[in-house]
């Protein structure tokens, strides 16, 4: 499975997309961002590909790890997010 990869600068809404293509089409996705400007996008991103998912009765599930990943030579620490599709519970109606 590929990993997508987020910096402080990915637009979000385009991350989402590749989230939510991934989670349809493979059930899972791994996005990897180093720096807090990069997570916080990854974040984000996770919340909006919630939102696609729904007209596909999915939603997600998101389990987030250190990893060590090497960039010019120096090692430095990513978070990955593991990020896989569930079915969208069926919320009860209201009375």
């Amino acid at each position: 499975m590929d990993v997508i990869k987020v910096s402080a600068t990915s637009r979000s809404t385009s991350v989402a997309g590749a989230i939510a293509g991934m989670l349809r089409d493979h059930g899972a996705a791994s996005v990897q961002a180093i720096g807090a400007g990069a997570v916080n996008q990854a974040i984000k991103a996770t919340v909006i590909a919630r939102g696609y998912l729904e007209q596909d009765q999915l939603d997600l599930t998101c389990q987030p790890v250190f990893t060590e990943v090497e960039i010019n030579g120096s090692e430095r620490t990513a978070i990955k997010l593991f990020i896989t599709a569930v079915p969208r519970a069926v919320e009860p109606a209201e009375s």
